[in-house]
């Protein structure tokens, strides 16, 4: 008697890619975003890369090195398990808030201890800090993930010392999913998070399918409002 694997492995491919879509239907948001991870655990070979991080994350910062981050407590909100956070050398604290950074610790246990960095589980309304802590709150493609998107921006507020930054980039106008139920706009962001904040710089593109920041460092900025796009925004408390 063949097994449903020997059965769905007989099966055409346009049936395969149907069910692989449906797992998700029945997973909760966690466990399509930690199933991402996984997949791109396999991708890295069993050790997460994130040497990227330093040039999208000065980019965004409008910054040439991480001088600006010296003796600083700087976070990433949304960080992943990824160690988004290991080029800022200079920083005095470097926090990762993720509301599965417990989950994460457990299935990535060797990547996430050998980070160097400190990974802190928040909820989706409650960023477990004191008011006035962070010095430099990042957040990269990851507010849009949250179900109370007003409570979040909140939060983020609430953690930043006053006279520090939000370096943010928030991708607009994408379909909702199972992972990502905000369909951000420049009014909502504008809204609940930037008009309590001095905007230092704002800069928005239209997204490319191969490479989504690249316009940003090339210096070509195009976009018209509702297309799907990349909002980099730096602004102080």
């Amino acid at each position: 008697m063949l097994s449903i694997k020997n059965i769905i492995a007989l099966l055409p491919e346009s049936i395969k890619k149907v069910l692989r879509a449906s797992r998700y239907c029945f997973k909760n948001k966690y466990d399509v975003e930690l199933a991402f991870w996984q997949s791109r655990l396999k991708i890295d070979q069993g050790t997460f890369t994130n040497s990227h991080y330093k040039k999208l994350m000065l980019a965004m910062a409008d910054e040439p090195d991480d001088t600006f981050l010296q003796s600083k407590i700087v976070a990433d909100f949304g960080c992943g398990p990824r160690g988004s956070l290991l080029w800022a050398n200079s920083a005095q604290l470097r926090l990762g808030i993720d509301v599965l950074a417990d989950r994460y610790a457990d299935e990535f246990t060797d990547n996430i201890t050998a980070h160097n960095m400190v990974y802190l589980k928040s909820t989706e309304k409650v960023i477990p800090l004191p008011s006035d802590f962070v010095d430099v709150m990042f957040t990269l493609n990851a507010i849009d993930h949250v179900d109370n998107f007003p409570a979040v921006c909140a939060e983020i507020l609430r953690v930043i010392k006053p006279g520090g930054l939000l370096v943010a980039s928030f991708n607009l106008e994408e379909p909702v999913s199972k992972a990502e139920p905000q369909k951000l706009t420049e009014a909502q962001i504008k809204k609940h998070l930037l008009k309590h904040l001095q905007i230092l710089s704002y800069r928005l593109t239209a997204q490319k399918k191969k490479d989504i920041y690249a316009p940003f460092f090339a210096g070509k900025l195009e976009y018209k409002t509702g297309q799907k796009g990349i909002l980099w925004v730096k602004a102080a408390k």
